[in-house]
């Protein structure tokens, strides 16, 4: 562990603490720590490996290198967030004159990190969140403040995670049931093995299932939604992003479940004995609860589909290179929850008829099959 009143000693061997991490001692060989942009870059790649007490340093040495100017990038009051949030996940002790910095710099990022720290803290949800606000608004959409913010709303609305057939409703009720659609997409010529996984679909004869693909979706999208959402389309920049675009599309107008064309269902019956029909939206959580959107359902004209909408139509406009899972995957998703949510406990809306499923869930209902389209495209974490 480096100890805080190293921060300011010239001595400290940087080489030697970050042998930690290969990586960022690459950087620092070839860049230095001198410079606000080498810093960060290390401090995000120890962070990203989960050295906390190094990345919270370095951290710290790229907010004493800013200007404090609002226009010089990465703005000072991330870097000092992301010093502090280093600082809580190694639960290494805080120095409260740096909190009270950030809340100088950003009230809403100052709000975060006092919301977050409680709920670690005490474990009182409704607390964090009332300090939180709706801070999540200052990050993009599927930033790790909207996971953080996400699990803890989860302790407040989250239903039992562990339902099963016996929840599922029967006779009349008081919210609709999402329809048995199933939508599916692939941009055009399908290997063998995806051409196999829709037949598969198709053959198991529990599903309405609609293939997309490119030119079709193209002209749906016209059709329903106009130019603007076909223009949008057309401009993606790898085809999952144009599948991002078109599932929120589809399932928000029909009503439905959608999964991704290289995922599958084991069997109807295991998607009848873990998956609850009494709710207007299940969505599945990965290991970390980040949505998953390769595989959801939802019922037409939904809440959470149409703020999706106005993330993804934000993001498409205004942040064109904004990495494809914050710009139209998992993150808008993530964020819809979150308005609703939030204006839930203001009570300006009524409580979404939603459950989140765990990654064991997931796992449960969905398989991977082997793939050989993703050794010979460039991936879509490339773009």
């Amino acid at each position: 562990m480096i100890e805080e009143e190293n921060q300011q000693d010239a001595s400290v061997d940087y080489a030697e603490m970050l042998s930690v991490c290969y990586q960022a001692l690459e950087v620092y060989q070839k860049k230095g720590a001198n410079d606000l942009l080498a810093a960060y870059e290390i401090a995000n790649i120890l962070g990203t490996n989960r050295f906390y007490a190094e990345a919270s340093f370095f951290y710290k040495i790229a907010y004493d290198l800013h200007s404090k100017s609002p226009t010089q990038f990465p703005l000072a009051h991330f870097l000092l967030m992301a010093r502090i949030v280093c600082l809580i996940k190694g639960d290494l002790p805080i120095r409260e004159e740096e909190v009270e910095q950030l809340r100088e710099l950003c009230i809403p990022v100052y709000n975060y990190i006092m919301g977050w720290r409680h709920y670690r803290e005490d474990k009182n949800a409704v607390e964090a969140i009332q300090l939180m606000a709706n801070c999540f608004e200052e990050f993009h959409t599927g930033e790790e403040a909207d996971t953080v913010y996400l699990t803890i709303m989860m302790d407040i609305f989250n239903p039992n995670p562990n339902l099963s057939i016996k929840n599922r409703a029967s006779g009349v009720a008081d919210f609709n049931i999402i329809p048995n659609n199933l939508f599916m997409y692939w941009d055009q010529n399908p290997p063998p093995e995806i051409v196999e996984n829709f037949e598969y679909h198709h053959n198991m004869r529990h599903f309405n299932l609609k293939v997309f693909d490119k030119a079709e979706a193209t002209e749906w999208l016209y059709q329903n939604y106009g130019v603007e959402a076909r223009q949008v389309f057309l401009s993606a920049r790898h085809p999952a992003e144009a599948a991002d675009f078109l599932r929120v599309h589809v399932i928000n107008h029909y009503g439905g479940w959608w999964l991704d064309a290289d995922i599958r269902i084991k069997s109807s019956e295991t998607f009848n004995a873990i998956v609850p029909s009494c709710y207007e939206h299940v969505f599945l959580l990965t290991e970390n609860n980040v949505v998953h959107n390769d595989f959801f359902g939802s019922i037409s004209n939904s809440p959470i589909l149409n703020d999706c909408m106005l993330s993804l139509y934000r993001n498409s406009y205004l942040h064109t290179g904004l990495f494809i899972a914050y710009k139209t995957g998992p993150g808008i998703f993530a964020r819809a929850l979150n308005r609703i949510y939030y204006r839930t406990l203001r009570g300006e809306t009524r409580k979404p008829a939603c459950v989140l499923l765990d990654h064991l869930k997931f796992w449960s209902i969905i398989e991977e099959f082997p793939v050989n389209y993703k050794t010979a495209t460039p991936h879509w974490q490339s773009v």
